[in-house]
């Protein structure tokens, strides 16, 4: 590997741009999936912000605020399952026989799709 020593972060972008490629995604999932992501920020970042200004204490307005961003992830989540035509039990069906199955065997923690 070669090693680049980058003068400027004006440096850094015009270099980057060799790396970029416009991908089209004219697409039923991308909307959902970006939506997902925006809402999944929202909640790290009330939790954050409990942490930082409440000590961690989670007030009765900071669970009804974060109960109703995770229905905004979950309506997302739904949009992105409903695209791949799978149900939302499936999902979940498959998510907890996975954390079993780890579980069982005492890999529950550590990094990895399929360990």
């Amino acid at each position: 590997m070669v090693h680049m020593k980058i003068e400027s972060l004006n440096e850094y972008q015009t270099l980057s741009r060799r790396t970029w490629s416009l991908i089209h995604c004219d697409h039923a999932i991308t909307y959902p999936t970006l939506g997902l992501v925006n809402e999944a920020g929202e909640v790290a970042g009330k939790v954050k912000k409990i942490f930082r200004d409440k000590g961690g204490v989670i007030s009765a307005d900071d669970r009804e605020a974060l109960k109703h961003e995770l229905g905004d992830v979950m309506w997302y989540l739904a949009q992105i399952a409903t695209e791949l035509d799978v149900t939302l039990e499936e999902v979940a069906s498959a998510n907890i026989t996975k954390l079993f199955d780890r579980l069982e065997r005492g890999k529950i923690k550590g990094d990895g799709d399929t360990r």
